[in-house]
């Protein structure tokens, strides 16, 4: 190689030298997220609220891991307190409808969101191939699973083989706006003998061992009573002390 050459060489090496130090960091980006309310296991333990959770408390938003996982750590062992079900997670009482917050301390284009109870799909929502905000929420219907139940939601992106993973433990039914309710029919149940608190009157139509119906009225110490649920009568139920029994007239 001649020395014009060389100089040649060096000088194009030192014009293409920046360009790749701006170029490279953009192929790096990476997402970070997980629900914030209601409380995820990562925001608890983040909180505070669930001891010895490990590293996570220090990074609620990178429990990363491969799509099509159903684990609460996301497959990732730095994370693995997360899917210790003998910790005392909190259990956040709710209604049988629940809004999921999603926060995002990095943000990326998004395929889909996803909503399991046990290995069941309960919800999902398109994310388009776009970029959330910095906040996304989501309101899942979850009247068919009464009770203390553990959701796992799933943030999958669309441009990696990756998904975030969030783990939230819930009360169902246990607060928020309760289901509009009716009153039940009356039963045959018998209830418990309770303590008289009245002397039996020497008259008066109630009698013990008598089969009262809905509607029946009886008098007892001067008053009235009606039968408001059916009964065979025994004593101890004498009308003032069963108004479970007894509507008084």
């Amino acid at each position: 190689m001649t020395w014009n050459r060389k100089l040649f060489a060096a000088a194009a090496g030192v014009l293409l030298a920046p360009v790749l130090v701006v170029v490279l960091p953009a192929t790096t980006a990476s997402a970070h997220g997980y629900i914030s309310d209601p409380p995820s296991r990562q925001a608890n333990c983040a909180a505070g609220k669930v001891p010895a959770c490990g590293s996570i408390v220090y990074e609620p938003q990178s429990v990363e891991g491969p799509k099509g996982l159903r684990s609460c750590d996301g497959g990732n062992a730095r994370f693995s307190e997360l899917s210790d079900e003998s910790k005392p997670w909190p259990a956040k009482s709710v209604g049988t409808t629940v809004t999921f917050n999603w926060v995002f301390t990095a943000r990326h284009a998004t395929k889909d969101y996803q909503y399991f109870v046990g290995n069941t799909l309960v919800a999902s929502f398109d994310g388009h191939n776009q970029q959330p905000p910095a906040t996304v929420s989501h309101t899942v219907n979850l009247a068919g699973y009464p009770g203390r139940v553990k959701v796992l939601a799933i943030w999958n992106i669309s441009d990696t083989t990756n998904a975030f993973y969030s783990c939230v433990d819930l009360q169902i039914g246990g607060g928020g706006t309760p289901p509009p309710t009716t009153t039940p029919p009356p039963t045959t149940t018998r209830p418990p003998p309770t303590t008289p608190t009245t002397t039996p009157p020497s008259s008066g139509t109630w009698a013990a061992g008598t089969a009262y119906k809905v509607g029946d009225v009886v008098t007892y110490g001067g008053v009235s009573y009606r039968c408001i649920q059916a009964h065979t009568a025994i004593a101890g139920w004498e009308p003032p002390n069963t108004p479970a029994l007894w509507q008084r007239q």
